[in-house]
């Protein structure tokens, strides 16, 4: 899956890994039940509703995409924490040679795994990457069922106004039914007519 990426970037949002319908279109956040690109534009970070195809446009808003697991799974379960340790030395990599003036994680289970954060909450993170603000972000995917719609777009609007954001706990509170639900968000999310039977939409 290519990064969508350019220098000085506004922000990078960093998925976990591709599912096989992302893998298969080639597109990151490609699954339509995925709330990434409605979220982006209800928070205020895109001027449009923009689709998983609208490459240039997402970049001309200051937007990039990267994961931190390159290889396509049929389960969450199946990226192994040595491959999140090992995306995390390569987000490092990555921001110190595009300087992107911000980060973000879409996906708190991961971001605990990969950072050694187990009780990471949502929001603006100590740990900064290369030198940049890091936040971790709810995963959009439509199974996410402990964020509706309504409160992932509030949760994305703290990178609309990074000045106002607090540190991790201040603006996220990640409760032991949102653990639940980001959990259920990385069971199988495939079309019932798409023959990717058994596969998922993880966060990417």
């Amino acid at each position: 899956m290519p990064d969508i990426v350019a220098d000085d970037l506004d922000l990078l949002l960093v998925g976990v890994n591709p599912s096989p319908w992302s893998g298969w279109a080639g597109l990151h956040f490609a699954h339509p039940t995925n709330r990434l690109w409605a979220v982006l534009h209800g928070a205020g970070l895109t001027p449009d509703h923009l689709g998983p195809d609208e490459t240039a446009a997402l970049l001309a808003a200051g937007i990039g995409i990267t994961n931190l697991v390159d290889r396509a799974t049929a389960r969450a379960a199946e990226v192994r924490a040595d491959e999140l340790r090992a995306g995390r030395d390569r987000l490092a990599r990555l921001v110190g040679a595009r300087r992107p003036r911000r980060v973000a994680v879409l996906g708190l289970q991961a971001y605990r795994t990969a950072y050694a954060a187990p009780r990471a909450a949502a929001g603006r993170q100590e740990t900064r990457v290369a030198g940049r603000p890091l936040w971790v972000l709810p995963n959009p995917s439509g199974l996410n069922a402990g964020w509706r719609s309504a409160r992932l777009v509030e949760a994305y609007r703290a990178l609309a106004a990074p000045a106002a954001s607090g540190v991790a706990g201040t603006d996220g509170h990640e409760t032991d039914e949102q653990d639940e639900g980001e959990e259920e968000a990385e069971e199988a999310d495939v079309d019932p007519g798409d023959d990717l039977r058994g596969g998922h939409e993880p966060l990417a």
